[in-house]
């Protein structure tokens, strides 16, 4: 188990893991009062959390799938990456993409947020790649069923 800091300067409990099987954590509204968004609006929605995550970790903003399912409301840039190396607050970039307004209440459930292991990459420029089956089929290349 990893420990990450974290600093809430908001009125809402930490995120925490709703099952011993969950993989993310419920990010909640950090406002001070309900914020309306209409359809096709987004919103940069606070949630007074700064972390602090080590080295070769990340962050991922994911959409609620309740929310998603009930509402239409979804993360845009999702998943959102939050670097190793920022300290700024958290941030849930929510979007409603129903044809009916959503109010967001203080303390409201809003994401979700994962932490995963990635890696650095040193790129290599090179003028040929080697031959796999696919080739350079792409979108829908694999049919289907």
């Amino acid at each position: 188990m990893i420990e990450i800091k974290v600093v809430n300067t908001g009125q809402q409990p930490l995120p925490a893991y709703a099952t011993t099987g969950s993989a993310g954590m419920d990010l909640r509204a950090n406002i001070p009062e309900p914020i309306v968004l209409q359809p096709l609006q987004r919103c940069l929605i606070p949630t007074g959390l700064r972390i602090a995550l080590p080295v070769g970790y990340e962050a991922q903003i994911r959409p609620r799938s309740g929310l998603a399912l009930k509402h239409g409301i979804t993360v845009l840039n999702s998943p959102g990456t939050i670097d190793a190396d920022y300290r700024g607050e958290v941030g849930v970039l929510l979007c409603n993409l129903s044809d009916t307004p959503f109010t967001v209440n203080a303390g409201e459930r809003i994401a979700q947020m994962v932490v995963a292991r990635h890696e650095q990459v040193v790129l290599v420029a090179t003028n040929t790649l080697d031959a796999t089956e696919r080739g350079e089929g792409g979108y829908g290349h694999t049919g289907i069923e």
